[in-house]
């Protein structure tokens, strides 16, 4: 195919994260519909993978905020527009963003831009440099939640923004997949003995993340259910003084025993796998999160606060009918919600956790598959383009 549209995303860097690994799963997909597949970063340990399946890495300064290296980067990717013939410049950050735009108008090929988290913008001058995820020719949301944060902040009506969830690999996350070994690991490492219930919350340990309502929390269920382990799962980041603070909040409360703090778990599948029920009681919005759609897809239950994107990942009356829940919501900053929603879920019986369970799994493959993001994706290119427009840098 001579003329096959070829695009090229922008991220800072190919490290770790979920718009990282988007950026791979959106470029395979690119490679195997018989796209060419380009993009700039400045490099990291995703790259190989990248350049196995087929896509062409080109490495540039692209998470730099120096005004000089941006413009640098305008005109390195007006040559790279040239060069490979470029039909859609699609970045995923603010930063190479004004690259980006200069690069894309310069040349006359449209300009996708895709919001991966909510942008905080206190000053005129933050706002300033946030707009240029909306002077784009498509603007890409995460969630319907940002793309409701996107308008209520810039205007832009609802019906010019795609949204395009994340997608999860399903295969990775199917409780028939964890073997009794890997779930031994996990109780082993945990302290648990065989039959005790077990909470988990698997997230980084920063109070955005709702650990000391947890712990509020847990002195309630105990008086119900005094055998269940509470596990906090997750890297402090170096932040071990807030660590060292849930840790004598716990003992201040009495439950210190049926607390722990194993820091970052690197098996996930088997953590949601292992687990009775699984709580994310974060403070702050999120734009989108995958600790309830992992969880779900493990066919754990979930508690969740209800606030930001997760209203679109977990299904609660009164949005649809009790015959198709797949988890429990509650407010922020309740510990006695929490813990009310715990008892609850605790005290089910067996079959109607099964039936929650078996719909909570049903509804995210159905949503949030890696096959659903790239499909989206490329109809969102396929939008853009129209007519090709032929570079025209020279």
């Amino acid at each position: 195919m001579a003329n096959k549209p070829a695009v090229l995303q922008i991220i800072p860097n190919l490290e770790s994260g979920g718009a990282e690994k988007t950026t791979v799963d959106v470029a395979k997909a690119l490679v195997d519909s018989g796209w060419s597949s380009f993009v700039v970063s400045q490099g990291g340990q995703m790259v190989e993978t990248l350049e196995q399946q087929g896509t062409t890495h080109i490495k540039l300064p692209a998470a730099s905020k120096n005004p000089a290296i941006i413009l640098a980067n305008a005109l390195r990717l007006m040559r790279i527009i040239r060069d490979h013939k470029i039909s859609i410049v699609h970045t995923r950050s603010r930063a190479p963003a004004w690259s980006s735009l200069i690069a894309a108008r310069k040349c006359d090929i449209p300009f996708v831009t895709t919001f991966h988290g909510a942008y905080t913008q206190k000053s005129w001058l933050k706002e300033l440099y946030n707009s240029v995820m909306v002077r784009s020719d498509i603007v890409i949301a995460n969630s319907q939640w940002t793309a409701g944060l996107i308008q209520e902040r810039t205007g832009l009506p609802m019906k010019t923004i795609e949204v395009v969830y994340p997608g999860t690999d399903f295969s990775s996350f199917d409780k028939n997949s964890i073997s009794n070994a890997r779930r031994q690991t996990l109780q082993k490492d945990w302290n648990i003995n065989n039959g005790q219930k077990i909470i988990l919350m698997l997230a980084r340990i920063t109070a955005l993340k709702g650990h000391k309502t947890l712990i509020r929390a847990i002195p309630e269920v105990l008086k119900f259910h005094p055998d269940v382990i509470f596990v906090m799962a997750g890297g402090d980041h170096g932040h071990s003084g807030y660590r060292a603070e849930l840790e004598k909040l716990a003992d201040s409360l009495g439950i210190a025993g049926n607390v722990r703090f194993p820091g970052y778990c690197d098996d996930p599948s088997a953590a949601y796998a292992v687990a009775d029920i699984s709580i994310v009681a974060s403070h702050q919005p999120e734009t989108f999160g995958r600790a309830a759609i992992e969880a779900q897809a493990l066919q754990t239950p979930v508690i969740v606060t209800n606030i930001g994107a997760v209203g679109e990942t977990v299904l609660t009356p009164p949005a649809v009918r009790e015959d198709e829940r797949t988890g429990w919501k509650i407010p922020p900053n309740d510990p006695t919600a929490l813990s009310e929603a715990i008892n609850t879920v605790l005290a089910s019986r067996s079959f109607d956790m099964e039936a929650v369970s078996n719909r909570a799994r049903a509804h995210v493959v159905s949503a949030f598959s890696t096959e659903r993001m790239c499909a989206d994706s490329l109809k969102v290119y396929a939008s853009a383009l129209g007519a090709v427009h032929k570079p025209e840098c020279e």
